[in-house]
């Protein structure tokens, strides 16, 4: 029988702030939440964003806090003032061209054409015709909307973070965030497990891409910068994963990433959903770190086509000012996505460890179906997968719930904001609902808030509908004034306000988490609600089992509430041990029969039955 992969625990950062406690999806859904039920966030956000030092946040403060969150305007580079050069060909006509250099500096293959003149620790060049040069200049980026994390929040400020990426900050603050969720101690859980029953699955579409990695790295030839001894490994995209194994929870199990494009977290979420199902880990840390608010990268993809323009967006608006606020606009009139930023990990336990332990379950996962798109015409167009994932993901859910059980789930749309996007997804998901007999299915789009994260998307998606069995509101698409007219709607309710799904969303038994990834990398999710997770377990446990288990989870949900409320207060943990309990080959002693290692109390077993004793 398979394992039900729990989610005990789950944080980040993105846009709308810090994921654990439900404050970004709470900023989401401000609007329609009581003034007590948004302190906590507007606190928590005040901290982060350095705009408070105490535990009371003044309504000026919360004016500044919606302006710097959410998507607005980018803040990670100056759009006005882009640095730029272009290559010249200098010409003197009938004069030289004369200027110094220290020597330091001078070129070690000298043109023809250079008379040199050394002057002490200078030389003076006189160039006789052409002279070729990079002229510096600033200019104007086409695209300035973005979905930065909060203002002024730098993770990397919060441990010693010296030179590392924007991306590996950001990773190392979402997995912290995430164990501090849970309310139990790593130690206690490492207790309860052998060394290898922990996964760690976590990575970025894009790797790491700014001045301390990749970008820096390629960059420093042409630009007299100098390519130090980090960029390398720090650049590559599993190192989220790398970071976690080797300074935040000291792991000696499975680890790497699977990469999807767009669609990366459910890729990873399906990786530590099987080992859970199948019993090779007890533990799974899932998630993806992604920091592509950079220039060159928007560049990449704005000559694509694929991002929206102010000069779109001034056009869809008829005005002269670009509404920074509503660039993402997915199923209505629309110009392209949206370029953010974003960290979101969750921690998946099998059931039985879960409740032996008494974490909080805020709901499971069902299942993760990925498909590719077949032969296509063009790469990066949308396929045929994403109709498979889809039904497969909803198939289960009938599978589960039932035949009026499959028509209480919503669905958490890829919703990215392009004009192709609309079109192709509205007909996949109102083709499915008219397969499965559902009327009105419930459809939004969180990328209208916190814009697209690349290969975190998923996770904001589901970090967001955590959130609705919280709280009990969907958050809808208010960046949308109208669906537009080629948007395929007929069996489907695409929410442009918030919508009540009962007290702690009840409603709903299940979301269905939707990514389309460029290349064809589809994948559909099924996630069950924390009430209908809890209705299976009682199912499957004994009532002493889950009286036991109650019991336990009080202690834990009030170490929950008090490690948020510390964070609210600018008292949060962020888990980062280099250099601490490092082992070596004196700290390895091996038998036929188990590995054991001095940092671990228990030892890893080795095979000693021949698994493919049917084929001797």
């Amino acid at each position: 029988m398979s394992k039900l992969p729990l989610i005990v625990g789950f944080g980040g950062m993105n846009a709308a702030g810090r994921s654990s406690g439900f404050h970004s999806y709470k900023r989401m859904v401000a609007d329609v939440l009581a003034d007590q039920e948004m302190a906590s966030t507007w606190l928590d956000l005040a901290h982060r964003m350095g705009l408070a030092d105490g535990t009371t946040v003044d309504p000026e403060v919360i004016d500044a806090i919606k302006t710097g969150t959410l998507v607005r305007r980018i803040e990670s580079f100056d759009p006005d003032s882009l640095r730029y050069q272009y290559k010249a060909a200098l010409n003197g006509g009938q004069e030289t061209i004369t200027f110094s250099l220290r020597k330091s500096k001078m070129p070690s293959r000298i043109p023809d054409n250079w008379q040199v003149e050394e002057q002490g620790s200078k030389v003076t060049i006189t160039v006789t015709g052409e002279l070729n040069a990079l002229l510096e200049d600033r200019v104007t980026f086409p695209v300035t909307s973005g979905g930065n994390i909060p203002s002024g929040f730098e993770p990397g400020k919060l441990y010693n973070s010296r030179f590392h990426p924007r991306g590996l900050t950001l990773a190392v603050y979402g997995a912290s965030d995430a164990l501090n969720s849970m309310g139990l101690d790593w130690d206690e859980v490492l207790g309860h497990i052998k060394p290898d029953q922990v996964s760690v699955y976590a990575g970025s579409a894009l790797a790491q891409v700014d001045e301390n990695s990749l970008s820096g790295m390629l960059a420093a030839p042409l630009t007299g910068g100098r390519v130090s001894s980090k960029m390398m490994a720090l650049s590559l995209a599993e190192m989220p994963a790398d970071f976690i194994n080797g300074y935040v929870i000291n792991s000696i199990g499975t680890t790497g990433t699977s990469m999807g494009a767009c669609a990366t977290f459910l890729y990873n979420l399906r990786q530590g959903m099987l080992d859970i199902q199948q019993g090779n880990s007890r533990v799974a840390i899932v998630g993806n770190a992604e920091a592509p608010v950079v220039a060159e990268i928007m560049e990449g993809f704005r000559v694509m086509g694929a991002l929206a323009e102010d000069a779109q967006l001034k056009a869809l608006d008829n005005s002269d000012t670009v509404d920074n606020r509503r660039a993402c606009r997915p199923f209505s009139s629309n110009a392209g996505f949206t370029m953010a930023e974003s960290s979101q990990f969750v921690v998946l336990m099998d059931d039985k460890l879960a409740l032996e332990l008494g974490a909080t379950v805020y709901g499971s996962v069902a299942d993760v179906f990925i498909n590719a798109d077949a032969n296509k015409k063009s790469i990066s167009a949308p396929g045929v997968g994403n109709y498979v994932t889809m039904a497969k993901a909803t198939a289960l859910a009938k599978a589960i719930l039932g035949a009026e059980g499959v028509k209480q789930t919503y669905v958490q749309a890829h919703g990215t904001g392009t004009p192709q996007n609309r079109v192709t997804e509205s007909h996949i998901l109102n083709e499915v609902a008219k397969t499965f007999s559902i009327d009105n299915w419930p459809v939004t789009a969180i990328k209208s808030y916190v814009g697209h994260s690349m290969s975190a998307a998923p996770g904001d998606q589901l970090i967001a509908s955590l959130g609705v069995w919280q709280y009990g509101w969907i958050p809808g698409i208010k960046t949308i004034d109208h669906i537009a007219d080629d948007v395929h709607q007929t069996n489907l309710n695409i929410l442009t306000d918030h919508h009540f799904a009962g007290e702690n969303g009840e409603d709903y038994k299940g979301v269905i988490l939707n990514a389309k990834g460029f290349g064809g990398n589809n994948a559909s999710s099924l996630v069950l609600s924390p009430q209908q997770t809890m209705s299976m377990l009682s199912k499957k446990y004994s009532d002493d089992v889950m009286s036991a288990y109650y019991n336990k989870n009080k202690l834990v949900s009030q170490h929950a509430v008090a490690n948020d409320v510390a964070a609210c207060e600018g008292q949060e943990l962020i888990r980062y041990h280099f250099g601490e309990s490092v082992m070596d080959e004196t700290s390895v002693v091996m038998t036929p029969e188990a590995v054991k290692l001095s940092e671990f109390a228990a030892s890893i077993p080795l095979a000693t039955e021949n698994p493919y004793a049917d084929y001797s």
